[in-house]
């Protein structure tokens, strides 16, 4: 079957991975709803398209924390990306890299951050990566993280804040998921970090929370982690305009809106539907990213329309690693900005600056 949209790269890449890979990367917290919401919300929302536009000339381009990307998508920070493929991280770094777009590596990458920053190094410098980070309880191994990833050149911290506990991921409990020997939490190589074991009824990535990331992490932390780097910070996990507000007042640079792709907090609120209430909340005072839902370029529109800066992308880049490497993570991307690309041509917009709230309708 030819792959001409995510869902068929979710059909290929599902009868590819083992069960417990699937179940891993396609699962909730849960009854699963808020994972199902995060998609189904976008078909609330109507466009109220523009006609009689020339539309001949076209961009996607646009910048996040000072950095031209080719268009308003991101990687969104997922782990273990070489239980898809088994060049992994690297794959997408330099599917990401050469798409001119940001990539979010994750704290529980199965290559290092040195090799990733590496691919971009080899590709194209001017592309910025980014680094997710979970406060651990051992702030020194948090600190080390943190100057390692400005060593090796990434352009911001971006800290996730809804996993103070891990949510509770039952297909991940029955499978008692956990990494296959020949892979590794490559951030931490030569440390002893549990990533297995517990009990029996839960998941090594569940034991890897309960004894190593920090469920005590408070805006206090975000303080702390202003005053050891000079990289702007992104928040992610944000729901709530207080929460917004807050976070800038503590030094975000931007935010992410976001429920973890709905694998932490079941029935929380879905991510578009959040949206409206932060930008309005930010003002203008820091960039609003958004994630959670998103299969269509049409839906990338959505959300831009209602004030995101920019959409990360998280598992369709998984579906497309699963199937094809680096070409299918590529093909995903180029996917993605073909259909925002028509989509804005068919509402009358040239450029994002042309994207505003009254392209959009909400039916209830």
């Amino acid at each position: 079957m030819t792959n001409i949209n995510l869902l068929d790269y979710e059909t290929s890449a599902k009868e590819l991975l083992s069960a417990m890979t699937w179940d891993y990367y396609s699962s909730g917290a849960g009854a699963e709803s808020t994972l199902k919401d995060n998609v189904d919300a976008f078909q609330q929302i109507k466009l109220r398209p523009r006609v009689l536009v020339d539309v001949s000339q076209r961009s996607l381009q646009t910048t996040i924390l000072g950095q031209q990307i080719e268009s308003p998508i991101l990687v969104a920070p997922s782990a273990f990306h070489c239980l898809a493929h088994p060049d992994g991280e690297l794959a997408t770094a330099k599917a990401a890299n050469q798409a001119g777009v940001m990539m979010m590596l994750s704290t529980l990458s199965t290559k290092s951050l040195e090799e990733v920053s590496e691919v971009r190094q080899g590709l194209n410098p001017n592309v910025g990566q980014i680094f997710q980070l979970y406060v651990h309880r051992d702030r020194g191994l948090t600190r080390a993280l943190v100057e390692r990833a400005e060593a090796a050149g990434f352009c911001a911290i971006c800290l996730t804040v809804d996993t103070p506990l891990l949510g509770k991921r039952e297909r991940d409990s029955r499978n008692q998921f956990t990494l296959p020997p020949e892979l590794e939490l490559a951030n931490f190589r030569g440390l002893e970090l549990a990533v297995d074991g517990g009990k029996q009824a839960e998941s090594g990535l569940f034991a890897y929370f309960q004894q190593q990331v920090s469920p005590a992490i408070t805006w206090a932390d975000l303080d702390w982690l202003a005053s050891i780097s000079t990289l702007p910070i992104i928040v992610k996990g944000i729901l709530r305009s207080d929460d917004a507000v807050r976070a800038i007042e503590h030094g975000a640079r931007a935010l992410v809106v976001s429920n973890h792709g709905g694998r932490q907090l079941d029935e929380s609120v879905c991510t578009i539907n959040a949206l409206p209430e932060v930008v309005s909340a930010v003002d203008g005072r820091c960039e609003v990213l958004l994630d959670g839902g998103i299969r269509r370029g049409v839906d990338i529109l959505k959300a831009l329309a209602l004030g995101a800066n920019a959409v990360l992308i998280g598992r369709p880049i998984l579906w497309g690693l699963s199937v094809a490497g680096a070409e299918g993570v590529g093909h995903i991307l180029q996917i993605l900005s073909d259909e925002l690309d028509l989509a804005m041509a068919l509402s009358g917009c040239n450029c994002l600056a042309d994207i505003d709230r009254d392209l959009v309708h909400k039916s209830h």
